[in-house]
């Protein structure tokens, strides 16, 4: 049991290692919940902090993470500016459930929905959720998957001090 402890967070350290510096792929097509084509290149927020987190209607943590930054985003975003992208893997059977399930819940995010999973498996998404915060200049510096509560206090700080350094 140690082992599996050990190599899980040897895991966590070297893919948060790994994330600094890398961008968002820039050439992956997915769609908006119109059923428009969006290239990721088109996810930006004008020099600000972006939380982008990989979802799935059926996953139980990401419905309780995504709820639980509901209750604070607009303080977050009053505050950083920073914008929420919530990229759903729900494959071809159950994309009809995003919408209503992303109305259903009153979420204020950009939403799109990622059907094949290339941008899921560009940005090494194994597990969800899967959390990522890129800063200003587009570079992934932050990940996390799974949530508790209180996880979004952690992410809230990332975001602060992404801000921060875009500013210097």
């Amino acid at each position: 049991m140690k082992k599996v402890v050990l190599s899980l967070i040897f895991m966590a350290i070297a893919g948060i290692a790994m994330a600094q510096n890398a961008t968002l792929p820039q050439n992956i097509t997915i769609k908006a919940l119109d059923g428009t084509s969006v290239q990721t290149s088109a996810i930006q927020n004008d020099g600000k902090p972006m939380i982008i987190s990989f979802w799935a209607t059926w996953c139980k943590p990401c419905n309780r993470e995504l709820n639980t930054i509901k209750e604070v985003y607009e303080e977050w975003q009053e505050e950083t500016g920073v914008k929420l992208v919530a990229i759903s893997i729900d494959d071809a059977r159950s994309a009809s459930r995003v919408k209503p399930h992303v109305d259903g819940n009153g979420w204020e995010y950009e939403v799109y929905l990622d059907q094949n999973q290339d941008f899921k498996r560009a940005m090494n998404v194994v597990n969800v959720p899967h959390t990522f915060v890129v800063n200003g200049k587009g570079e992934i510096i932050w990940q996390h998957t799974s949530f508790v509560e209180g996880s979004e206090e952690e992410l809230f700080e990332v975001v602060k001090k992404a801000l921060a350094e875009s500013a210097e």
